[in-house]
C-alpha cells in the first residue's frame, strides 16, 4: 500500500482519488509521495520516505526544487492542464478591456436608485465607446501551452496575429493556425501592435523581458495583459507608458503594489487557472504522473529529472538511480552488474542539466548488498526499487 500526503485543496470539493494500491495519511514521516497546489514548502523538512512530489499546476517556486533532486525526490507540474482556463479569461479582459466594460458597470451602480438612470445612460454611454479586435493586430509572446491557445482563439475573433517564442516546440507549432504570423525578434514584434499577451516563463531571460524599449514601439493606445509572471514586466515602464497614454489598459493576474497603484489596470487575483475545471484536470494529470512513477518509474513532467519511459514494469527486478549528470555514472552502475553477474534486460537512461536518471530492468530483484553498492557511487542520490504492476495492485 502506497501512501499520500495531500497539502492544499487540490480541488474545488477538496476531492481527489489515487485508486486501489494507494491510501491518504496525514504523517509526512510515511509517505511515500505528496500531492500538492500552492503551499510554500521550502522549510518542510522532507523525509526519506517520500519518492516524488506532484504540483497540480505549473509554477514550482514553492517547492525547493533542486534541493529534492539531491534527495531524489522528482518533482512533477502539470503543464497545458489549466491552459484552456487561462486562455478564456485573457478572451475575455480582451473584450473588456476594448470596450470599457468594467467603466460602464461602474456608471451604472452609481446611479443606482435614479428614477432617470435609464435616460442618463442613453447619454452617458457616449463616454464608453471602445473598439472591435476584428483586423487588429495582437502580438503574443510565448506560443506554449496556453499561448498557443490565445493566439489561436484571437485569430478565429478575425484578429492579425503575430507570436514570439524562440523556444517554440515542434508539439505546439502544429497546433498553431496557420494564419499566426511568426516574429523573431520581440521588439519587432511589438511593433505597431494593438494588443500584446504575455505567456511565457519566469527565467533568467525573460524576467524584465517586457520594458520601455518593446512598449514605445506598440501603437498608441494599446493593450497589455500578462497572465505569465509578475516578473516578466518592468513595472516602472508600465506605469509610465499608462500615465503618458501609450498604454491605454492593462490587465494583469498578478496584485503587486505597483501594479494595484497604476490607473486603468483590471487586476485579478491570480485567477487565470481558477475553473472547477482546471483544477480537476491539473489533479488528474499529477495523479497520473504519481502513480506511473511510484508504479513504473517513468518520468514525464518533472522540473527536475528529465524525462524517461521504459513502459509497464513487467519484470521483477526493475530500479532506477536518481543521480548527478556526471561522466561514468552508467559506466559504474553496469560494472556493479557485471560483478554480480546481474543479466540486464533493458536500460535506459536520460539527462537534463545537472541531474540524470537510469532506469534497469534486470531477470531478478537484485540482492541487497548490490543495490548498497549501486547507493554508494558518489554522486548517487537514490536508488529505487520498483515491484511489477500486479504487486502493487
Amino acid at each position: 500500500m502506497r501512501r499520500i500526503k495531500v497539502i492544499d485543496n487540490i480541488t474545488k470539493n477538496g476531492h481527489v482519488e489515487f485508486g486501489p494500491g494507494y491510501e491518504f495519511t496525514d504523517d509526512l514521516s510515511q509517505a511515500d509521495a505528496i500531492l500538492m497546489r500552492s503551499s510554500d514548502i521550502h522549510d518542510l523538512e522532507l523525509p526519506p520516505s517520500v519518492r516524488a512530489i506532484g504540483r497540480a499546476g505549473v509554477g514550482v517556486n514553492n517547492i525547493p526544487v533542486e534541493h529534492c533532486a539531491h534527495q531524489g525526490i522528482v518533482v512533477f507540474n502539470t503543464p497545458g492542464a489549466n491552459a484552456n482556463a487561462v486562455k478564456e479569461l485573457v478572451i475575455g479582459l480582451i473584450m473588456m478591456t476594448s470596450r470599457d466594460v468594467l467603466g460602464g458597470m461602474r456608471w451604472c451602480r452609481a446611479h443606482e436608485g435614479d428614477p432617470d438612470v435609464y435616460v442618463k445612460a442613453e447619454k452617458a454611454k457616449k463616454e464608453f465607446v471602445g473598439r472591435e479586435v476584428i483586423g487588429r493586430k495582437i502580438g503574443v509572446v510565448g506560443l506554449g501551452n496556453v499561448g498557443s491557445k490565445v493566439a489561436n482563439a484571437c485569430d478565429a475573433l478575425g484578429m492579425e496575429v503575430y507570436g514570439y517564442d524562440p523556444y517554440l516546440s515542434v508539439e505546439h507549432a502544429w497546433q498553431l493556425s496557420r494564419s499566426v504570423r511568426r516574429v523573431d525578434d520581440l521588439t519587432e514584434l511589438c511593433r505597431g501592435c494593438d494588443y500584446l499577451t504575455l505567456h511565457v516563463p519566469s527565467k533568467e531571460d525573460t524576467i524584465g523581458m517586457l520594458g520601455a524599449e518593446q512598449i514605445e514601439v506598440l501603437n498608441d493606445g494599446a493593450v497589455l495583459l500578462n497572465f505569465a509572471r509578475e516578473t516578466i514586466i518592468d513595472e516602472d515602464a508600465v506605469a509610465a507608458a499608462l500615465e503618458s497614454g501609450k498604454l491605454s489598459r492593462f490587465a494583469s493576474d498578478f496584485a503587486t503594489p505597483k501594479v494595484l497603484s497604476m490607473e486603468n489596470t483590471m487586476v485579478t487575483p491570480h485567477a487565470g487557472a481558477g475553473t472547477g475545471e482546471a483544477e480537476a484536470n491539473c489533479a488528474d494529470m499529477a495523479i497520473e504522473e504519481l502513480t506511473d512513477y511510484l508504479e513504473n518509474g517513468n518520468i514525464t513532467n518533472s522540473v527536475n529529472y528529465p524525462e524517461c519511459h521504459m513502459g509497464v514494469c513487467r519484470y521483477p527486478g526493475r530500479f532506477a538511480c536518481l543521480h548527478a549528470n556526471v561522466p561514468n555514472m552508467i559506466g559504474q552502475i553496469s560494472a556493479i552488474l557485471a560483478q554480480e553477474d546481474v543479466n540486464i534486460q533493458r536500460m535506459a537512461n536520460e539527462a537534463e542539466g545537472p541531474n540524470a536518471y537510469t532506469m534497469v530492468d534486470t531477470d531478478d530483484p537484485l540482492d541487497p548488498t548490490t543495490y548498497n553498492r549501486l547507493r554508494a557511487i558518489e554522486h548517487m542520490w537514490r536508488v529505487r526499487v520498483i515491484k511489477p504492476v500486479p504487486e502493487n495492485k
